[in-house]
């Protein structure tokens, strides 16, 4: 188990790539991923049960639903920032291939695709909506496989939620007692053309918990930058929440943008690169880790 101020770290050398990748690429979507930082941090260097030859397993077709390890799906693709850093940062590939962030030829696209065969990313997504039944799937999966050990985690975004098959997908999952995938909600309160609240009013934490828990699953909820409340929420999902016949959702309140005050709270930097100026004024603010920029 990881101390929680080397996750802290990790977590604010992530946020340095981030920007650093959106910013080199002119191109991305930096705040929702500085927002999703700590939970994927959390996730990836202590709560998730990752083996030592994952590079080799990967690789193996047939061990692409993750046999013997706890395996996660990014639904929101677009925060693709966060999930190359922490793979990279994780070992799965070499750090170095950040700086290809959006450029032709590279395994790291502005959306995450196994065509090019990265390490970590079992399927392509993006395409928002889609990725709580891609879980659910690998889930069931891993059932029929006796593998009762490991557990499928999911990340959505709130204004995700919109879409129709998230809630088709959650129904499906409660009727068949899915009870070994974690669905964690990026609960920031912000999406591309406002406030989710003003969008279609799904922003609001007691309204997403009533919905969730009526459609048959056990809801959590953590501060999604408590590093500390992150794992200890996370490991009681994995290891006593699940396995009660329901599926486990984890709603995280993040704020987007964490951690560089001008891209925080709001939906302008949800899609927008900065400039050089704004990119120094962001480095600035995320001062340099020890663990080294790529």
């Amino acid at each position: 188990m990881a101390e929680i101020k080397q996750l802290e770290t990790i977590a604010a050398q992530v946020r340095r790539d981030i920007i650093r990748m959106v910013s080199g690429a002119a191109s991305g979507h930096p705040g929702g991923s500085l927002g999703a930082a700590d939970v994927l941090v959390a996730l990836y260097f202590d709560v998730m049960d990752i083996p030592a030859d994952r590079i080799e397993r990967f690789e193996r077709s047939l061990e692409r639903h993750g046999l013997g390890e706890d395996i996660f799906y990014l639904s929101n693709g677009h925060i693709s920032p966060l999930l190359y850093s922490v793979l990279a940062r994780r070992g799965y590939f070499p750090v170095e291939e950040l700086g290809g962030f959006r450029k032709v030829g590279t395994r790291v696209q502005g959306h995450p695709t196994p065509a090019k065969g990265l390490p970590g990313v079992r399927v392509a997504s993006g395409s928002l909506g889609q990725g709580l039944s891609v879980a659910v799937g690998s889930a069931l999966a891993k059932r029929m496989d006796g593998d009762r050990a490991h557990r499928v985690f999911v990340m959505m975004g709130d204004g995700e939620l919109e879409e129709g098959q998230i809630w088709e997908a959650a129904l499906f999952a409660a009727a068949r007692g899915v009870d070994n995938v974690v669905g964690i909600v990026d609960m920031n309160g912000q999406q591309i053309d406002g406030t989710c609240d003003t969008v279609l009013g799904m922003g609001c934490a007691e309204r997403l918990r009533a919905k969730w828990e009526a459609f048959g699953w056990i809801v959590l909820d953590m501060d999604g930058h408590d590093m500390a409340q992150i794992v200890e929420t996370l490991r009681r999902a994995k290891e006593e929440v699940c396995g009660q016949g329901k599926p486990v959702v984890v709603l995280a309140r993040t704020v987007m943008g964490r951690g560089v005050d001008f891209m925080a709270g709001t939906n302008e930097w949800h899609g927008k690169a900065p400039n050089a100026e704004q990119t120094e004024r962001a480095l600035a603010q995320l001062p340099e880790t020890g663990l080294g920029d790529f």
